[in-house]
């Protein structure tokens, strides 16, 4: 009888609310493989947020110091070689006449979902031997890409006014870029000023003209982008990763600490 007594005890006790909230309320320890997932993946998710965050920021800046210098006096575009800095969104004047036999198409410019050429011509700048590469802007492609589109221009002396902006210096080309040397490649994927001036045998300055859309001089569409175009892209791509980190810290944190 005392046997069946201490059995039921031993049971009575095994129920007992203070044992069992001893053994449900063990915790695991972090585990090594998913916290160094997280110590690696975490602070790359943060800096890729960062890093779309401060294109943002660069994009607006340029835009604030476009409006900005566009709204200054225009200044005529110097016959020496000057910092491109100084002249960077600003309005200028040139008088010149174009060189035609320099001039070069950049290809795979779109326009309102067609395909063309930017159409980018030499101007020699009046009374020196200094070009200046005029952007004159968008023209068709023709339906066969082996043909190039007729580009009229204008023999006589011009002046025209434009944004003076500095082209970039890194490209994503789809093919190798001719070698130097030899004939004249009039189409080319992008505007690299270095193996232009290279390529030309004269001086060139360091800016390119976005030609006014008003202006004279020969021309084509000029619809020229902001510089804070889709700059909501930048700010959702960021909050995007920054999203994926606090994500991570959630799945490590139930992973690692919840009751066994």
């Amino acid at each position: 009888m005392s046997d069946s007594r201490n059995a039921i005890g031993e049971r009575d006790y095994a129920r007992a609310p203070g044992v069992g909230a001893i053994r449900t309320g063990a915790r695991r320890r972090p585990q090594l493989l998913p916290t160094l997932a997280t110590a690696l993946l975490l602070p790359t998710f943060i800096s890729l947020g960062m890093w779309q965050l401060d294109k943002a920021r660069a994009k607006e800046s340029l835009q604030v110091m476009l409006d900005e210098r566009s709204r200054e006096p225009a200044v005529q575009m110097p016959a020496a070689t000057t910092d491109p800095e100084s002249l960077r969104y600003r309005r200028v004047v040139a008088t010149g006449r174009y060189e035609p036999e320099r001039q070069i198409l950049v290809d795979n410019r779109v326009y309102r979902e067609q395909a063309g050429y930017h159409v980018v011509t030499p101007l020699r700048l009046a009374g020196s031997d200094m070009r200046v590469l005029v952007n004159r802007g968008w023209v068709p492609a023709p339906p066969d890409h082996r043909e190039q589109p007729a580009i009229e221009t204008p023999k006589r002396p011009v002046e025209l006014t434009g944004i003076a902006v500095v082209p970039p210096t890194r490209f994503f080309t789809l093919a190798p870029e001719p070698a130097s040397g030899g004939q004249w490649q009039p189409v080319w994927q992008n505007l690299d000023l270095e193996r232009y001036r290279a390529r030309a045998g004269f001086p060139v300055q360091p800016v390119v003209i976005l030609m006014d859309e008003g202006s004279t001089g020969g021309g084509f569409v000029r619809d020229w982008p902001r510089p804070d175009e889709r700059i909501e892209r930048h700010l959702g791509y960021a909050w995007q990763w920054f999203g994926f980190a606090g994500a991570l810290v959630a799945i490590y944190l139930f992973v690692s600490f919840r009751r066994s």
